[in-house]
């Protein structure tokens, strides 16, 4: 099979296109032809060597695929086998290696695609959708009428927690550059935040004098101490990224880093009993570990795009062996919702 490989922490040039031998699925693994995977800010973070638990070179990223099955585990091996035969549609959550024209992944990370639903689409759910639902619903706990400030609302988490707050009734706030300005409006930001103009902190002191519900920051250092700050009583300050530690090269400086790691705020256990707040982490590496847990949640994801609530934006899609190529472009901010890569 072709695989997209990591050979050296780095920039998107790093990447080579191999030819390595197929997958053998072991017992209870699902093995699938890929014909779409979604490209995360995680992915270039892997890239660099600064996502958590990333192997040592060489190795494929990616955490996310869809496509069709070709074996389907022995029935009663995990709890979705039965689910699942050959020639299904599907969409996976792999533990990285996704760039592939082939995966092994277990049967309790695939979901049968709906009716309706192509693969492009389904490459883009999983990672963001589940990210966004995992935040707002199952953590958070938001109801309609709360106020939610998402930083980098154009991107492709950004866009899924837009939707997803969308359909639960919330009142968004969200920032992106000025280009981007338009675009928040038309997915339904209610406030759009330009970020190289304004203080966020300030707009929300503003036009939420008593702060917001909840914060979904993927930006880290600073940011997180500005993001605290606007959560009203019984605020949640949500993380899910630190790519203030990334550079624009895409390159890691420890600079960089060392500078974002030192604004990083301390969170006391004491201060937040006083201001009755939470800060929540979202890591689906470690949600998985409840899986019932996600596939409920990706029940109702699948309910919502069925009910045409939530409907992933393909920013642009291109094919895997230009893969380095869309890192860059995800890297310079070029994109408003998800990227996919092809494969034929």
């Amino acid at each position: 099979m072709r695989a997209v490989m990591v050979r050296r922490y780095g920039p998107p040039e790093v990447f080579e296109l191999q030819q390595l031998p197929d997958p053998q699925p072991k017992p209870g693994e699902v093995l699938i032809r890929v014909k779409a995977i979604g490209v995360n800010f995680a992915d270039l973070l892997q890239r660099m060597g600064i996502y958590p638990e990333t192997p040592k070179p060489p190795f494929i990223p990616g955490l996310e695929v869809a496509g069709v099955v070709d074996k389907a585990a022995e029935a009663g091996a995990e709890e979705n086998s039965e689910s699942l035969r050959p020639g299904d549609a599907v969409v996976a959550q792999t533990n990285f290696n996704a760039y592939a024209e082939w995966v092994a992944v277990p049967a309790a990370s695939v979901s049968r695609l709906p009716a309706g639903m192509g693969f492009t689409d389904g490459a883009a759910i999983p990672v963001n959708y589940l990210t966004a639902y995992e935040a707002i619903v199952t953590m958070g706990n938001m109801q309609p009428g709360h106020r939610i400030l998402i930083h980098g609302a154009a991107g492709g988490v950004g866009t899924a927690a837009v939707q997803i707050a969308r359909a639960k009734g919330l009142f968004v706030f969200g920032t992106a550059g000025p280009a981007k300005q338009e675009y928040l409006r038309k997915i339904g930001v209610q406030h759009a935040i330009d970020y190289e103009k304004a203080d966020f902190a300030e707009v929300i002191g503003k036009y939420a004098p008593g702060g917001v519900e909840m914060v979904m920051d993927p930006i880290g250092g600073k940011s997180w101490r500005k993001s605290y700050e606007c959560l009203a009583p019984t605020g949640r300050l949500v993380t899910y990224g630190f790519s203030a530690v990334a550079g624009p090269d895409g390159k890691m400086s420890r600079i960089r880093a060392a500078k974002a790691l030192m604004q990083t705020p301390k969170f006391n256990p004491l201060d937040l009993m006083k201001k009755g707040a939470a800060v929540i982490g979202v890591n689906l590496r470690q949600a998985r570990l409840r899986g019932d847990r996600l596939r409920s949640a990706m029940n109702e994801i699948f309910r919502l795009y069925a009910a045409g609530k939530i409907k992933p934006i393909i920013s642009k899609t291109f094919p895997l062996e230009q893969a380095a190529a869309a890192h860059q472009f995800v890297q310079e901010r070029k994109n408003m919702g998800k990227v996919v890569l092809t494969v034929k």
